[in-house]
């Protein structure tokens, strides 16, 4: 009876299809004589309405769509996005959706358009959003969330570490333990998480009586452990000469490469030079020496988002935006 419709249904039980739809959905009118006799016939013919039948009848398909912006992969398998998306594939399952991921490097409208074939009831976007995207989506009034990115779109649910405390607080670290001279890498500064975690950073030393000189600060293209082994290379002759105790990475791939480099130096770490990341990421721990590094709460980051989205699918008044997630210094071996 795979092949079944809600036409035979109707046809069996002798009433319309319009009928069996409002008794699937629980929706509208229907006598109990009606009711009973196509529920006792769905229970005898093991009926289970597909997803485009429950779709038609009550204007929801339980899809929703994830877009990741991402210059360069990997993206799945990413440890910062990858943790996101696990969380918000066991959280959607929870709540019985199926989800449909794609990326793009521009957060474009084809991207967009995807998702709107797909007929998804709401999206979760991660990362930098173009406003042509976000004036799109809004057309088709399909609900929406963003995780670790921003809009100046009024109302919208933003999900985010607070990246400014998070460079404040490798800051006040460093210098509690008798940094002056800190070397920092800085990811993307188009990407809002390394822009504020520099500013942060930045601003407590300022705060302190120790600004950080422009040359101290170098910028990485990518935010990747290719990069921060390249730059702590390209610019290995004027960190020696520069007298510099320690290094502030915006992420910890970025840290972690720049640790393989002056590990292949025979530099100590930290007993010569105290490295610190951010993010928090498996390997941060794995690595030898450990990476002392900023958490950010990816999991959570990915739980909300689709519990928000959830709850503006289905309407719920008074949705609060949620705070930022706050971060937590992780001391390992990387600092004294």
């Amino acid at each position: 009876m795979d092949n079944l419709t809600i036409k035979e249904i109707a046809l069996r039980a002798g009433v319309s299809k319009s009928t069996v739809s409002r008794v699937i959905s629980g929706k509208g009118y229907s006598s109990s004589g009606a009711r009973d006799k196509i529920l006792q016939l769905i229970e005898e013919l093991q009926y289970k309405p597909n997803a485009v039948a429950r779709a038609m009848v009550s204007q929801r398909t339980h899809n929703i769509g994830v877009l990741i912006y991402r210059r360069h992969h990997p993206i799945a398998s990413h440890p910062f996005y990858g943790k996101i998306l696990d969380a918000i594939l066991m959280t959607a399952a929870s709540l019985n959706y199926s989800v449909f991921v794609t990326t793009d490097h521009e957060m474009s409208l084809r991207s967009a358009d995807y998702m709107m074939e797909k007929r998804v009831d709401g999206l979760i976007l991660i990362s930098r959003l173009q406003q042509n995207v976000i004036d799109y989506i809004t057309k088709f009034r399909v609900p929406y969330v963003m995780v670790n990115g921003s809009t100046e779109v009024d109302g919208v649910i933003h999900i985010v570490n607070q990246d400014e405390e998070g460079g404040r607080m490798v800051a006040e670290h460093l210098t509690n333990a008798r940094h002056s001279r800190i070397f920092v890498i800085a990811g993307p500064q188009t990407h809002r998480s390394h822009n504020l975690r520099l500013k942060g950073f930045i601003n407590y030393m300022a705060q302190i009586g120790i600004p950080v000189p422009s040359f101290s600060v170098k910028y990485a293209s990518t935010s990747t452990f290719g990069e921060g082994y390249e730059l702590m290379s390209s610019h290995w002759e004027q960190f020696r000469e520069g007298g510099y105790t320690s290094i502030f990475a915006t992420n910890d791939m970025i840290a972690l490469g720049a640790m393989k480099f002056l590990l292949e130096q025979s530099i100590r770490i930290p007993d010569q030079i105290a490295v610190v990341g951010f993010d928090d990421i498996d390997f941060a721990a794995m690595f030898s020496p450990s990476l002392t590094t900023i958490r950010v709460d990816t999991e959570e980051m990915g739980t909300q988002a689709t519990i928000l989205l959830d709850k503006l699918i289905r309407q719920e008044q008074n949705i609060e935006n949620p705070k930022q997630l706050m971060p937590k210094l992780i001391f390992r071996q990387s600092t004294k």
